[in-house]
């Protein structure tokens, strides 16, 4: 292909090179990674960017001590130049070639490296990019000149003194600059980019108000994708970089205590609505600081809310009510976004006010409608390596402060059998969730839990201690059309010989797909009755049975 323009790189005491380009955005400077490298003593590391496009050649100066000259003349902010013109940098100088002044091609050097992607509106898209990064870049620079938000931070200065303070600042440097800015560039919408880059969670916090966007990843600082309603798609949404990433995430764990560098390169945390966050940062990513942010409703959901959607049928809620007066053990077991949580939430919602509940998480996310609530969350060590409080360490301590009911946000390891001990001594009506792709899955998670405990039980002795234990199991499962759906509710009724008997009391059975991809399927009793039916009776509560005939189930 023949080359639009070519430059021409003059060097004292070397001969010149006149390189080939295309249109595109040039970073100049004395290291690798630039598009221009020019190995020179008195050029910067990163001095100027060319930007050559058909509406114009522009130059601009990268806060170089030396400076970027244009015939001469000091470039300031952005200078438009034309072909022949004199651009210097440090002792070097640049001369733009038009085709019909270009050179005899024997003396043309290889071409300059331009941006290239697979279709011209991604080239744009990235050039776009990258022009827009550097403007920002600039002007946190001088933010961080004229407002130290750091030392303002540490002398705890009130956050929306904070945030007003640093607000005006960059009002006025992005008024200062806008006569400079290309005509794409909106100066309102790059001020609110540049203040949640600042003070708030820079390209999230829009994805973050969106009430459509249940889930947020960022896989490299240039790809983020969302879930919406239960699909990912990719966002537009860009960082400038990965420090600007790393930012992000330290701004999101320093407040709760927690941290992550070289030696913790991940952790779990949490944003003030409660949102769920895990970040992982290099070594241990490979393409750059990875986050991920797992969203909560600002409302919480309620049962009605949830038959509405079809999470399951009216009498199946009506049946977990009971269950919960009665004091049943539940387990809400389920696979990675299947909702355990959120069901988790709706079932504590059934909880008497007149208990005392204790909650014990990994990170703060339930939010349980009664008045008395204590709320225990575990903490991970310190730089030292010590002082961590593991979920099992606050399970041991809430058997201590005399609760009536204690719900652990999840079951992952050796805390298992602390929980399992204490639904068999007194704390019944206690609730939990899972990871497990079926009921019966549950059972052997649970067993597989308690030996990570490091006391040595026989199998025979831990099955018991889960027959006892746990009563019900409440599967949820997230559909190929990324609904969730109680996929079973299940009792586990006994031991016989070695083996838990477990029987299903509902289910939902799907039958196909309609026209836009969306699951059809029914809910159903399977006709089992459970072998606690008779308590209902003892304690006054009314269940109409026919729920468990399956002729009802069918019409």
């Amino acid at each position: 292909m023949t080359a639009v323009l070519q430059l021409e790189i003059q060097r004292p005491g070397h001969e010149a090179q006149i390189h080939a380009i295309e249109h595109g955005i040039y970073p100049t400077g004395a290291e690798q990674g630039n598009k221009i490298i020019i190995p020179d003593s008195g050029v910067e590391p990163r001095h100027a960017i060319l930007i050559f496009r058909p509406d114009g050649f522009y130059v601009e100066d990268l806060n170089s001590k030396a400076g970027t000259f244009l015939n001469e003349a000091p470039v300031r902010g952005r200078a438009v130049f034309r072909a022949g013109d004199i651009i210097r940098v440090g002792n070097c100088r640049l001369i733009l070639r038009l085709p019909d002044q270009a050179v005899p091609p024997s003396a043309v050097f290889p071409p300059l490296p331009a941006t290239t992607a697979p279709s011209p509106h991604d080239v744009l898209d990235q050039q776009l990019h990258t022009e827009k990064s550097l403007i920002k870049k600039q002007i946190h620079t001088e933010l961080l000149e004229r407002l130290d938000i750091k030392r303002l931070t540490a002398a705890h200065i009130k956050e929306a003194d904070l945030h007003e303070r640093t607000l005006q600042a960059i009002e006025q440097i992005v008024q200062e600059v806008r006569e400079r800015l290309p005509a794409w560039i909106d100066p309102a919408a790059l001020t609110k980019e540049i203040f949640d880059e600042s003070v708030g969670l820079g390209p999230l916090e829009d994805l973050l108000a969106d009430p459509d966007v249940t889930e947020i990843m960022v896989n490299r600082n240039d790809q983020v994708y969302v879930e919406k309603h239960g699909k990912l798609e990719m966002s537009d949404r860009v960082f400038m970089d990965d420090s600007s990433v790393l930012a992000i995430i330290e701004r999101i764990v320093a407040p709760i205590g927690r941290r992550i560098d070289e030696s913790q390169p991940y952790v779990d945390a949490r944003l003030k609505d409660g949102s769920r966050v895990n970040a992982i940062i290099p070594p241990l990513a490979l393409n750059g600081p990875c986050l991920t942010i797992r969203k909560f409703s600002k409302n919480v959901l309620t049962m009605p809310e949830l038959i509405q959607l079809g999470t399951l049928a009216s009498e199946m809620a009506d049946f977990l009510r009971l269950c919960v007066l009665l004091r049943k053990n539940i387990v809400v077991s389920g696979g990675t976004g299947s909702g355990k949580t959120t069901f988790l939430n709706v079932m504590g919602s059934f909880l008497p006010d007149t208990d005392r509940i204790v909650t014990i998480e990994d990170s703060a996310e339930l939010r349980l409608p009664q008045t008395h609530v204590v709320r225990l969350e575990s903490r991970p060590p310190n730089m030292e390596g010590r002082g961590a409080v593991t979920i099992r360490d606050l399970l041991r301590n809430a058997l201590r402060m005399r609760p009536d009911r204690i719900v652990i946000g999840e079951c992952r390891g050796g805390e298992s059998l602390d929980m399992l001990q204490a639904m068999n001594t007194g704390h019944d009506g206690s609730m939990t969730t899972a990871h497990a792709n079926s009921p019966r899955d549950v059972i052997a998670r649970l067993e597989t839990m308690t030996l990570m405990s490091g006391v040595e039980l026989p199998s025979r002795a831990i099955r018991e201690q889960i027959a006892s234990a746990i009563h019900l199991v409440v599967q949820t499962t997230r559909l190929s059309d990324g609904t969730r759906k109680v996929s079973h509710i299940t009792e586990i009724s006994g031991l016989e010989g070695d083996r838990i008997t477990m029987q299903d009391l509902f289910t939902f059975t799907q039958t196909g797909l309609d026209h836009n991809g969306l699951v059809l399927g029914r809910f159903e009793a399977t006709g089992s009755v459970p072998t606690f039916i008779e308590e209902i009776k003892i304690r006054g509560l009314s269940l109409a049975m026919s729920i468990f005939d399956t002729r009802k189930w069918k019409h």
